[in-house]
């Protein structure tokens, strides 16, 4: 039995992360509890369950979370926008981490942080009531864990956010910092083309700035080769794709092998 002062760990991910272990992971937009058991017995190290895109409200976030247990896939969840109301239900249903998307500067990072950590080091609310059972623990042995386990991982996509990356990453207290390919192309003006010179500059400078700092770097591989080059830069978190494209293209290869 382990004791008070040894607790049992519910995120192995800061430990991946400080030993230079990558980890990988799905973005998840179908409100399915089912796709959730698949990805997670897969073998993911964590799912990004999406609130800001996918149609997912919080009965079917709950829902998505509780279908991790049993595997040692760590669940997040993307809320809509950086603020604490939308952070706490999702934490208090028992997500380890929030991805906020569109930090745009230190004091957007500050917020994050404030989002996910009970007083005096945040703002977080008392009320979790369901994050307990997920995670098998007593109500206060959760509200003793919870500001060690649950990550703060915040979204590079915007030019500002290029701009001011070193006041970001020097937050105390972020955990990993993912850089949005899709959306730093649309808000720099370039919709859809990540591969434009310009996108790509950002995307390197974003890179720098976060390899440089204590904070885990995260980002989006779209093949194979990709993924590996990215871990030898230092990348330890990669997104390798959204439940509905690996579906797609799963099928697409699929029949385009018989035609």
């Amino acid at each position: 039995m382990q004791s008070h002062e040894s607790p049992r760990r519910l995120n192995r991910l800061k430990d991946c992360w400080a030993r230079g272990v990558p980890t990988y992971g799905v973005i998840v937009t179908i409100p399915s509890i089912q796709v959730v058991q698949v990805l997670a017995n897969a073998g993911l190290d964590w799912l990004i369950i999406d609130m800001e895109h996918g149609p997912i409200d919080l009965a079917a976030a709950h829902a998505m979370i509780v279908a991790t247990t049993g595997t040692a896939t760590v669940p997040f969840v993307r809320i809509a926008w950086a603020v604490p109301w939308l952070a706490k239900p999702a934490l208090d249903l028992g997500a380890l981490g929030i991805v906020f998307p569109m930090i745009l500067n230190a004091s957007d990072a500050k917020t994050t942080v404030q989002s996910v950590r009970y007083p005096p080091e945040g703002e977080r609310l008392w009320g979790p009531f369901y994050a307990p059972l997920r995670w098998r623990q007593s109500m206060a042995d959760y509200i003793d864990s919870a500001n060690r386990e649950i990550l703060s991982v915040i979204t590079i996509e915007h030019p500002e956010a290029v701009d001011s990356i070193d006041e970001i990453c020097a937050t105390p207290g972020v955990d990993l910092a993912f850089i949005g390919p899709g959306d730093l192309a649309m808000s720099m003006g370039h919709p859809g083309e990540i591969d434009h010179p310009d996108v790509v500059a950002a995307m390197t400078r974003a890179e720098v700035g976060i390899l440089r700092s204590r904070v885990a770097a995260g980002g989006v591989a779209r093949s194979v080769e990709e993924a590996k080059s990215m871990v030898d830069r230092g990348y330890r978190a990669l997104v390798l794709g959204f439940d509905w494209s690996l579906l797609h293209r799963g099928v697409s290869s699929l029949l385009d092998a018989l035609r």
